[in-house]
């Protein structure tokens, strides 16, 4: 039969009920043979069928109409399929009283025989004994039929099997035997078949209903295939599954604990929910372990309201919450810094027996709120939190509830009292381990005790305790953020050498570090290590690098890094742009300039104050004061970039210098129209260009206006007044100026 033909057969199982099934086909009597039939088997094997007509015993024992099930078990112990097959011949051409059920009975331990036979192909063998089946009308037996079904189902001989289905007799047909359809369907990968007989078996008018079976092969198939994403959306999954609740067929505790799982990690809680809701509506039976996969969805969506309503489902539907209910709700209320409404439901935890509630909190439960009471600050009361948990349920502080308090009290800067806690530990017996090392040294580190931090990783090391890359990085970071790149590159390499894969971070620390520091050539050497170690650049270790090689005058190696840069997917920003318009600026090639600067506007970005304070500060530095207040005043106008206190200073300062104090007192009037705060440097470039022109009245209105503004004069301010107001007498003003100021002492 084709496999097409098998397919439209499936399309019509019967629907209408079962009835007249034959009795006894599932368990067969366990009894052995009675004497007489023994007799029988001995001589049945020791005969030559032949002869068999000629013996008196056997065709006495056949007229007296032996039951089927003693005809199963003659044939069953014959030995082999072709003895069972004659005497199967036999016994149909001599029997005085010949029935259906002898037929299908004696026929189906032929069957059993073919299976037991080593020597030939089994599904072959079984296809030809079935083929003999249907050339002689022999009805098969249910047994027969499912024997026959599952095992051409297991060799793929999916049309096989459907003509078998196909010729069992309806009345014979129930849910058992068509679950292994399915699963046979299923496993064969005629999956679009093994739907179409589903559908039919959920039909509400189906003989052949559905049963936890049925929902199990169902199920394995598509979790082996998935099938979250593929095959079948989340939505058409729980729709299959209530149309099983609809029939009474209902996921035990362990599938539909994994599927609630599945859903919820895939971003589906909603169905999740709804699924939950439609098996308890339609009858189904749900434990702690689902709503604690479903709460755990929740939590991690931040979904405290349908959290709090399915407690109290919980508790309205007299399903006790275990230790793990409980624990899920605690974290994700700690993971969401509201500790003070976990705090609650550990107190609800110690109610009365009476409420349903009663739950003992475990170490991980403490551990838990500990964690989440220093997170948020309150770690004096995590500590006292160790202490009941000690005394009043018996747990020992571990490793865990350590290293949350130690974490709790270093990012508070108390690392005393983290170091008094590591002692305790110590003292108590509970083992650091890596975690309690890392978490010391970024506080030590982080709060500027690089050195002890240091002190401390020898010590560990000594004591077997090895680091690992995150040990190493919070090193490197904090050795580089205080421009120690020797001890910083001396870590690195000491981490490669014991085997602890640098991640980004530390690339990036030491990229970022030796630019700083000017050693362009290792900071390379560094980028090179990190792309062969699969990490890319970001945009900021590539300025880091093409600022510092423009400081170095390697304008050719800046020009390769952004080559590379832009060939590794990443667009120059604003502030790649202005390091090279700054570059290009004090060196005087501003058409270069200008030209790098069209080219950011192009790529979208617009010039800021940075760029044109780079423009200004280099025609000022060039002698071309014109060109710096033309882009000064276009600042201000076209671009809407409003100048800042170093640009003014710069134009004031040049201004000044070249003998035009009038033009830089009108900028200094400019500024205070636009609410840019003068500094001491702004006074210092007027205080020397008044000096130049000795206009003393304007120098003490200046004076005054440092005074009003509380801007601390510095050593420059007091080195140009005391030279010039000693000089023309006017010392007392001077006393009076710098009256009540402590005098700065840094250089401009």
């Amino acid at each position: 039969m084709k496999l097409c033909a098998a397919r439209k057969s499936v399309l019509h199982l019967p629907t209408r009920p079962k009835s007249g099934i034959i009795a006894g086909l599932r368990h067969l009597s366990k009894k052995p043979l009675p004497p007489p039939a023994i007799e029988i088997v001995s001589l049945l094997k020791t005969t030559d069928h032949n002869d068999w007509i000629s013996n008196s015993h056997l065709v006495e024992f056949l007229n007296a109409s032996p039951s089927h099930t003693t005809l199963l078990k003659i044939t069953r112990q014959l030995g082999s399929t072709d003895k069972a097959l004659q005497f199967f011949e036999f016994f149909k051409a001599h029997s005085s009283s010949l029935s259906p059920s002898s037929i299908s009975f004696t026929f189906q331990a032929i069957l059993e025989q073919a299976m037991r036979d080593e020597k030939s192909n089994v599904p072959t063998r079984l296809f030809q004994l079935f083929s003999f089946s249907k050339d002689q009308k022999i009805p098969l037996s249910i047994n027969a039929a499912t024997l026959l079904i599952r095992c051409f189902g297991r060799a793929k001989m999916l049309d096989e099997m459907m003509s078998v289905y196909n010729d069992l007799d309806s009345d014979s047909r129930n849910t058992n035997v068509v679950n292994l359809l399915l699963d046979c369907l299923f496993r064969g990968g005629s999956t679009d078949d093994g739907f179409k007989v589903l559908d039919q078996m959920l039909e509400r008018d189906s003989g052949f209903p559905p049963n936890n079976s049925t929902l199990d092969i169902v199920l394995s198939v598509m979790w082996k295939r998935n099938w979250v994403g593929t095959r079948m959306s989340v939505e058409e999954i729980c729709g299959l599954l209530v149309r099983f609740f609809e029939r009474g067929a209902f996921l035990d505790d362990v599938w539909f604990t994994k599927l609630i799982t599945m859903f919820c990690r895939s971003g589906k809680c909603d169905k999740a929910w709804d699924l939950l809701h439609d098996m308890m509506r339609l009858g189904g039976q749900v434990e702690a372990p689902s709503f604690n996969a479903l709460l755990s969805g929740l939590g991690r969506d931040r979904d405290f309201q349908k959290m709090n309503l399915l407690m109290n489902e919980m508790k309205e539907k007299e399903i006790k919450p275990n230790v793990v209910t409980f624990g899920i709700l605690i974290n994700h209320l700690c993971k969401s810094y509201r500790v003070d409404e976990a705090l609650h439901v550990f107190e609800k935890m110690g109610g009365s027996e009476s409420d349903g509630i009663l739950v003992k909190p475990d170490r991980v439960i403490y551990n838990t709120l500990i964690d989440g009471l220093c997170k948020v600050g309150k770690q004096e009361e995590g500590f006292k939190l160790m202490e009941k948990m000690r005394l009043e349920s018996g747990y020992e502080p571990n490793t865990v509830t350590y290293n949350c308090l130690i974490d709790g009290f270093c990012k508070a800067g108390e690392i005393e009292r983290s170091n008094d806690l590591f002692d305790q530990m110590k003292k108590d017996g509970v083992g650091a381990n890596v975690i309690t090392l890392n978490t010391l040294l970024d506080g030590m580190c982080k709060h500027g005790r690089v050195s002890k931090a240091m002190g401390l990783f020898a010590e560990m090391q000594e004591k077997g305790l090895k680091g690992n890359s995150i040990t190493y990085t919070i090193l490197i970071t904090s050795f580089c953020s205080v421009n120690n790149i020797d001890k910083a590159m001396s870590l690195f390499n000491e981490m490669s050498e014991n085997r602890c894969s640098p991640d980004a971070k530390v690339y990036y620390s030491l990229i970022l570090g030796l630019c700083q520091a000017g050693r362009m050539d290792d900071a390379s050497c560094v980028a090179s290590k990190a792309k062969e170690a699969g990490f890319g650049l970001d945009i900021i270790c590539y300025n880091a690098l093409i600022g510092g090689l423009c400081r170095k005058n390697k304008i050719d190696e800046a020009h390769k890094m952004l080559k590379d840069m832009e060939e590794s997917g990443i667009k120059p920003d604003r502030y790649t742009y202005n390091t090279l318009i700054s570059y290009f600026s004090e060196k005087g090639q501003f058409s270069t300039a200008h030209r790098v600067m069209k080219r950011m506007i192009d790529d979208g970005y617009l010039p800021n104050v940075v760029t044109y304070g780079a423009l200004i500060n280099a025609y000022c530095l060039a002698g071309e004061l014109d060109e710096a207040m033309k882009i000064f005043k276009n600042m201000s106008s076209a671009t809407n970039v409003p100048p800042n206190t170093v640009i003014y200073n710069i134009l004031i300062d040049t201004l000044c210098k070249s003998d035009k104090v009038e033009a830089a007192m009108s900028l200094l009037g400019d500024m205070k129209d636009k609410g840019v705060r003068p500094n001491t440097i702004t006074y210092n470039a007027l205080f020397k260009g008044l000096q130049e022109r000795n206009w003393v009245e304007k120098a003490f209105e200046i004076m005054d206006q440092m005074t009003e503004n509380a801007c601390n004069p510095d050593y420059i301010t007091m080195e140009v007044l005391t030279q010039w107001l000693s000089d023309i007498g006017e010392i007392e003003k001077l006393r009076s100026f710098v009256e009540g100021y402590e005098v700065s002492t840094s250089t401009a």
